[in-house]
């Protein structure tokens, strides 16, 4: 007997879950949060080679001042090499613009919470087979280059996101920072990622099978966190080449050089590399976390519900007896003037006859 006659044909089973995966397609929400001008819009664009904020009104000052969070749900569908991916970008318009910046976080965290809702929702629900996920599998956090690490809204609100999403950190507009102080700032924002206890995003560890250039790969995403980013769709010449990016009096900054910028890690991650490790941690963890709470929430209410249902019923079980006490007491009352008042007929009928005899000895 050779090897073909032992061949049994589960070795298939990856090439048809791929051809399955492929045909339906895959889907990822992405999350978008920072304040205005820090070039988010650019940068989606430029991730995805698309024009999602086509025709999109700058604000004005007083806009600004007035603004509160508005989110923004951008859908796009991508095709690569037969493979289908339908992009939903969730978008944050007027974080952080307005005086009252809680109001910033709250709507952060109720569009995510919401989104957990609607899938356990669908999750009970009769038709499971069809449903649409609109978790947010990954949060782009855009942290200012002009202060000095972590301002105070940014750890607020890291610190509400990061049980429920995972969150990647993002150093905007690295382009006008030098090496060195590039260098010092990711440090300052990783000490004070570490001092607050906020989690980001943990990429998974390689697998020891793994081959040495993978691994080079996973050891330079790691190191790249925060990830220095320069978003940019002009295109310049540079060496008889076109190439993206921003000229300056000193030089051009290439938005897709990895010596210049981490434009082309974050893509690697978010794309190539990381995407269904993203999906599977928002699923299996944050989701998993939401569920236990909001099972544990439904069954204190109905602990609570049934409490009180008790209580109201000792309540009136208390004041019926009461009422039973002062009947059987009215009973026994009405018994023994009964009692009393049969006792007095019977004397008064004891002494009726003595009264007739005295009654007769005085007519003799």
């Amino acid at each position: 007997m050779n090897d073909e006659d032992e061949y049994i044909g589960f070795a298939t089973l990856p090439e048809q879950v791929h051809r399955k995966a492929v045909r339906k397609g895959f889907d990822f929400t992405l999350m978008v949060v920072g304040e205005s001008g820090l070039g988010k819009s650019t940068l989606i664009n430029s991730l995805f080679l698309s024009d999602l904020y086509k025709g999109r009104e700058l604000p004005s000052v007083n806009d600004l001042v007035e603004r509160t969070v508005n989110i923004e749900k951008k859908q796009l569908e991508i095709e690569e090499k037969g493979v289908r991916l339908k992009l939903t970008i969730v978008d944050t318009p007027g974080f952080n613009d307005a005086v009252n910046a809680g109001n910033s976080q709250k709507s952060l965290i109720e569009y995510v919470d919401k989104q957990f809702e609607q899938y356990y929702e669908d999750e009970c629900g009769l038709n499971r087979r069809n449903i649409v996920d609109n978790r947010v599998h990954c949060c782009l956090y855009f942290i200012s280059p002009y202060g000095h690490g972590l301002r105070q809204i940014d750890i607020e609100t890291m610190k509400k996101l990061h049980h429920k999403v995972n969150i990647v950190p993002l150093l905007a507009k690295a382009d006008i920072l030098t090496k060195e102080e590039l260098r010092r700032m990711k440090n300052r924002i990783l000490e004070e990622i570490e001092e607050n206890h906020i989690q980001i995003y943990e990429f998974p560890d390689c697998d020891s099978d793994e081959d040495e250039d993978f691994k080079q790969q996973d050891r330079e995403l790691k190191a790249s966190i925060p990830f220095a980013v320069v978003g940019c769709n002009t295109v310049v010449e540079a060496g008889g080449k076109k190439i993206r990016g921003r000229a300056y009096p000193w030089g051009i900054v290439e938005v897709d050089n990895p010596n210049h910028c981490d434009f082309i890690r974050l893509r690697q991650m978010l794309i190539s590399t990381h995407m269904q490790d993203l999906k599977d941690v928002t699923s299996d963890v944050h989701y998993e976390n939401y569920r236990a709470l909001h099972i544990r929430t439904q069954l204190g209410t109905a602990q609570k519900e049934r409490g009180k249902l008790k209580r109201d019923s000792a309540a009136n079980f208390e004041a019926l007896s009461d009422t039973e006490k002062l009947l059987e007491q009215k009973d026994a009352e009405i018994q023994r003037m009964q009692q009393m008042l049969a006792k007095m007929q019977e004397q008064l009928k004891a002494s009726s006859p003595q009264q007739q005899h005295v009654n007769g000895l005085g007519k003799l």
